[in-house]
Order: C-alpha cells, then sequence, then structure tokens
C-alpha cells in the first residue's frame, strides 16, 4: 500500500513511487492478473447501497425467516485503506459520494484479504458483496469478488485535503475532482444553468442552431481575434469573437426567432474575469427590441438562478442580493452623473472640454476620443463597479455601438442595455440596427478608428451587409456571458473556477512584456 504524497510533482520522491506502482503493474501481470482493459458493470452506486440497505432493514420478516442481504456490484476509486490483521478496510468512491468496503480472512476467497490489503490508493475497483452495516453503524459491502479496474500509477494528494495550490488545481483538474469531489458541485451547477437557459428560450419557441466558428471577417464584437491557416483554401481564417452577424443573416433567411450557446474566442489577456476562450449565449428575435429583450434576460436569469439553488438570491458584500426581475434601469450618463459630478449631456458639443473633466476625475481616456467614448470610459472606469443590485444600464452612446439601432428621442444614443451586477456585466442586448445604408456607413467609420490604430473597432463585412440589403426585419438580439452568470449563481469569484479546463500559461513561458488583463467591455 502507498501512500499519496501531495498534489502531483515532478523530481525524485515523484519519480520513486511512480516506478515503484510501475514494479507492482509487472508483478501482477506475472501473477496472471491483468491492471488495465478488465470490464466491470456496477449495478449501484454508493447512494444506492445505502438506500437498499435501508429498505432490507426496514422489510418485514416473513415465517420468522430474515431476507438475505442485497448483493451489490459497485466500481469507484480507493481513497483510503485501512488493513488489520483478518480485516481490511477500503473506502471506495463513485460519483455519487462514499461507500465501505470490508474484506476478510474467511472470505470464500483465500486471496481476496491480500489482494485488498495491497491496493494503493487511487487504484479504480470493482467490488461485488453483500452490504451490512457494521458494529459502528456504517454501511458496507462486505465483499465476494474485487477486481482491480485501473492501477493508479500516480498517487492521489494526500488524505482529504485535495490540491491546495490553486494553480495545481486548474492544470490537474482531473485530480482536484476525485481528491475534492465537492468541487464537482459547481460544474454540475453549471450543466443546469446551461439546461435552464435552453428550457427557457425553448419554451418561447426560439430555434438552436450552429454557426462557423472558422470565419473569413470575426464580427459582432470588440475584440482581437485568434487567427489561423486553413491549408486547402490558402487563405487565413479566424476563431469567431461573437455569433451576432451569422444568427441575424438567420432573420433575413425567415427564422423569426433564433439562438446559440457555443464557444467564442478573443485573443485578450488573462484575469479573474476573463478567460481567452468562453461560452455565450445569443439570442435573436424578428420584431422585438431593447424591451423585449430586457424581458428575455430577466427571465434568464432568475431561472438560471432557480436551477443553480440560488433561487432566493446570491450573496453579494454579506447581503442577500435578489435575481428576480423586475430590474432597476439606469442611463449610463445619469450614473456617470450621479457618481462623478460629471454632466455629459452638458459638454457634449465640446469634447475637449467633456475630456478634461473627465481626466480631472482620474479617467484614462484614449487619444481623439469622441463624445461617446469619454462617457463610456467614465462609466467603465469609475461607475460600473459601484453597481450591486440588478440594474440594465441603457442609452449607450452611438459611437461605441456600431451594431445597435439610434434612439429616436437622441440620435446620440442607441437603443441598447447592458445588465450589470456586482460590478460585473453579465448581458448586453439592443434593438438590431436592420439598415443596411446606415450599417454600411457605421462600418466604414469603424474601417477608419482601426486604421486610426483601434485594433478592436469592427471591421468591414460587406457580406453581411449583402444579407440585410435584402431586408432583415426590425429585430431584438441580446448576447449573455455563461460563464459569469454560473460564477454569479454559484458564488465563484474567478472564471477558472467554472470552467473546467481554463486556458493557463505553459509551464516553461513566460508572460510577454506586453501581456495585460484587460478586456472589452461588452460580451
Amino acid at each position: 500500500m502507498t501512500e499519496g504524497p501531495g498534489p502531483p510533482a515532478s523530481g525524485a520522491a515523484s519519480s520513486d513511487l511512480v516506478g515503484e506502482r510501475r514494479r507492482a503493474v509487472a508483478r501482477l501481470a506475472a501473477d496472471g492478473i491483468a491492471a488495465y482493459g478488465v470490464d466491470f458493470r456496477p449495478d449501484h452506486h454508493a447512494v444506492d447501497v445505502v438506500a437498499a440497505l435501508e429498505r432490507w432493514e426496514q422489510a418485514p420478516v416473513v415465517a420468522d425467516e430474515p431476507l438475505p442481504p442485497p448483493v451489490v456490484a459497485v466500481a469507484g476509486r480507493v481513497m483510503r485503506l485501512r488493513p488489520s490483521g483478518g480485516v481490511a478496510f477500503a473506502d471506495c468512491f463513485d460519483e455519487t459520494g462514499r461507500i465501505q468496503l470490508m474484506a476478510t480472512k474467511d472470505a470464500q476467497d483465500p486471496t481476496l484479504l491480500a489482494r485488498v490489503a495491497a491496493l494503493d490508493l487511487g487504484d479504480l475497483v470493482g467490488a461485488r458483496g453483500s452490504v451490512i452495516r457494521t458494529r459502528r453503524g456504517e454501511p458496507t459491502v462486505r465483499l465476494e469478488e474485487c477486481t482491480l479496474l485501473a492501477k493508479a500509477l500516480r498517487p492521489p494528494p494526500e488524505k482529504y485535503h485535495g490540491l491546495q495550490d490553486t494553480e495545481t488545481r486548474y492544470r490537474h483538474r482531473h485530480v482536484d475532482l476525485f481528491s475534492a469531489p465537492e468541487r464537482r458541485q459547481v460544474f454540475r451547477a453549471r450543466a443546469a444553468v446551461i439546461r435552464a437557459l435552453r428550457a427557457e428560450l425553448d419554451r418561447r419557441h426560439f430555434l438552436e442552431v450552429e454557426t462557423p466558428i472558422l470565419q473569413a471577417i470575426p464580427g459582432g464584437g470588440a475584440a482581437r481575434p485568434f487567427r489561423t491557416h486553413h491549408l486547402a483554401l490558402g487563405t487565413d481564417l479566424y476563431l469567431r469573437i461573437a455569433l451576432e452577424l451569422h444568427l441575424k443573416r438567420l432573420l433575413v433567411g425567415g427564422f423569426e426567432r433564433v439562438y446559440e450557446l457555443g464557444r467564442v474566442f478573443r485573443n485578450e489577456g488573462l484575469s479573474p474575469r476573463h478567460n481567452p476562450e468562453f461560452t455565450i449565449l445569443e439570442a435573436y428575435e424578428a420584431y422585438g427590441g431593447v424591451e423585449s429583450m430586457m424581458e428575455l434576460c430577466g427571465a434568464l436569469v432568475a431561472g438560471a438562478a432557480e436551477a443553480a439553488g440560488a433561487a432566493d438570491g446570491v450573496v453579494i458584500g454579506g447581503r442577500l442580493v435578489s435575481l428576480r426581475p423586475p430590474y432597476r434601469r439606469a442611463r449610463m450618463v445619469d450614473l456617470v452623473r450621479d457618481e462623478l459630478g460629471l454632466d455629459a449631456l452638458r459638454h457634449w458639443d465640446d469634447p475637449v472640454a467633456l475630456a478634461g473633466a473627465a481626466a480631472a476625475e482620474g479617467v484614462r481616456l484614449p487619444p481623439h476620443a469622441a463624445a461617446g467614448d469619454i462617457l463610456a470610459a467614465c462609466f467603465d472606469q469609475r461607475v460600473a463597479a459601484t453597481i450591486v443590485e440588478p440594474t440594465f444600464v441603457t442609452d449607450y452612446p452611438f459611437e461605441i455601438s456600431p451594431l445597435a439601432r439610434r434612439s429616436p428621442s437622441d440620435p446620440r444614443f442607441v437603443e441598447r442595455f447592458e445588465l450589470f451586477i456586482d460590478g460585473r456585466e453579465f448581458a448586453n442586448a439592443y434593438s438590431e440596427l436592420n439598415d443596411p445604408l446606415d450599417q454600411r456607413a457605421r462600418l466604414e467609420a469603424q474601417v477608419a478608428r482601426r486604421a486610426a490604430g483601434d485594433a478592436e473597432a469592427h471591421p468591414m463585412d460587406d457580406d453581411f451587409i449583402e444579407a440585410l440589403e435584402y431586408g432583415m426585419p426590425p429585430a431584438g438580439g441580446i448576447g449573455v456571458g455563461v460563464d459569469r452568470l454560473v460564477m454569479l449563481v454559484t458564488g465563484e469569484a474567478s472564471i477558472r473556477d467554472v470552467l473546467l479546463f481554463p486556458t493557463l500559461r505553459p509551464r516553461s513561458a513566460t508572460p510577454p512584456p506586453s501581456a495585460t488583463a484587460d478586456a472589452p467591455r461588452s460580451l
């Protein structure tokens, strides 16, 4: 029996442990015992074993003949071994929990006790036997058969502490999950959230579709793309940064309600809130608009919270915050005025004065910023972090919203909102721009910004413009950051804790001089 030394490591100690286990595999082979490739079909999980025992204990005795105890077949990973003389106990863990196994010297198989005692921590076994309760009241499978299913050449972390180093947890997620089973709950909650999002959209008769990941023009968002090269076509392609432009083409084609849940990829830095690849939900509704998207957004967030067991709310700053709609609404200009005392509308036609007022508040501005850019920078840098309760921030500047419809009451702004909770953006939605002439002019302006040095400005997409020229119905669209939503409803502080395999820097790599954790505001 080999005790676990802690988290996976390199070096002589680790090599010795692995070497000893390799030699154990060779000894098993010499004895005609397979360490891998053995089939075993369990018929009970750990939780089912306990239930079967309780049913047997409560069963009535007929004709003074008690029923024999239930016989079960279980399988799992050995995480604790306690051999002692003529008995050996093993704690076996499966997906549902722990079940104790017991081998005794009076078993029908005379080699059973020795084989159980010789197991190593981390070994996967199949076990068959009757379910009893020990003198200490522990539900236990009294072994009649124990089959080695996979020999663990590397030991698990010692005892039940799991992997303590955060970086090691992410790099060895497989070890993290079996050594600290409670962490699996986050990913079960994630799956429940995704099911709830789908169920809500399906209930509303949205059609789930799939759009290309490889794109000739990466549009629909403000972000740097990843580039790859297609050998057969002899051309560069990009991993998508958003789903929007292809989904809108489907509205042109006659679908009235569509959505996609999928991965998008943005070539940006890492932070507790940003991962280069992440999951987004985008939905588009013909004949909808910003108001219908607000109602849909509230239903999606509330449904996700309920699915994750947070129907009553989430704890933020030590107090319970409800996620049930309706949510507060506030214009961006009003939030900036209330927080900074800066009246952007009064200085709108004088960007130099507006920039000076913003700089006096410590706001960093790009060169040649327009009034809308300045307002957005003030909000991003000084106001967004102050929002705790669910809030629809509305009336975004025209300059930073090239795909949204202008507000009919004030053309300086568009019909757009973002949902903020606890200082973070969770959704971005607007009334879609369906005027192909206006859209072309907007994208041409974005191309000019790109030429002036804005690497995240939207590229021109003539194919998308051509699609709009066939006529797209007025519509509402929304994007929801699924990873951030899971963080919110599970109480996790880092996006890496809700991604099974987050992006990590290779062990041998050093951060490039230009590495940054900055990321775009919009989903």
